[in-house]
């Protein structure tokens, strides 16, 4: 498999971003090639204008419909009724970007401070970002240290989310990780490292064990 990415600023006002990124498997011989479903288009809520988007596939004879998932997301369902010797998909997009303020949005009064209940009606809808994976014995006493020195009587909620990132950013060293998948929070814990992904996932899982709905996304 062969993964490419490249990246060209056009300096205009303002600022367009041209993004390529391309997928290629070759094959020894001619294959048949069942369903596949690509996800490699950004979602219509994403706060970045994209100005323009393309896909790509070959072989040029298959079968394209685009769907959304239950979040809105796209997904391109590829179907190829002929044998082939290569799979290439290769995404084409312009995107504006703009500088955002990521404070710029407000919490209901009962989410102001930490802790607090979700209603019991939020709380249904939230039920799959508030579901925990087991607490291992290096997870459970990192999320006891952090929780203790962190947490305080009646602090605003904010606050202790900045201070719950940036305990992260301090504690696991950010490294380029080329395996595929996504560890376990005792991973990070352990190697006190790990990919973006990795300190993502803790940190959800982190949220989750403290009662804060959390959901992972590219």
């Amino acid at each position: 498999m062969l993964q490419t990415l490249s990246l060209r600023k056009f300096l205009t006002m303002p600022l367009h971003v041209a993004l390529t990124h391309t997928t290629h498997y070759r094959y020894d011989k001619a294959i048949n090639l069942g369903p596949h479903v690509v996800r490699l288009r950004p979602a219509p809520h994403s706060r970045t204008a994209i100005k323009a988007y393309s896909i790509k596939v070959e072989p040029a004879t298959h079968f394209l419909n685009w769907q959304q998932d239950p979040f809105a997301n796209h997904l391109a369902r590829l179907v190829f009724p002929k044998p082939t010797t290569e799979f290439k998909v290769t995404v084409e997009l312009i995107a504006e970007m703009a500088s955002f303020n990521p404070f710029d949005f407000f919490l209901e009064e009962a989410g102001e401070h930490f802790p607090f209940d979700y209603a019991e009606s939020l709380k249904k809808e939230l039920a799959p970002y508030l579901e925990c994976e087991p607490a291992t014995p290096l997870f459970a006493a990192y999320f006891a240290k952090a929780n203790a020195e962190l947490r305080k009587p009646k602090q605003r909620s904010m606050d202790f989310l900045v201070a719950l990132n940036q305990r992260l950013q301090e504690d696991i060293k950010y490294l380029i990780r080329m395996e595929p998948g996504v560890p376990t929070p005792q991973t990070p814990v352990k190697n006190r490292s790990g990919a973006c992904r990795d300190s993502a996932w803790l940190l959800v899982q982190l949220l989750r064990h403290l009662g804060l709905a959390a959901r992972f996304v590219s």
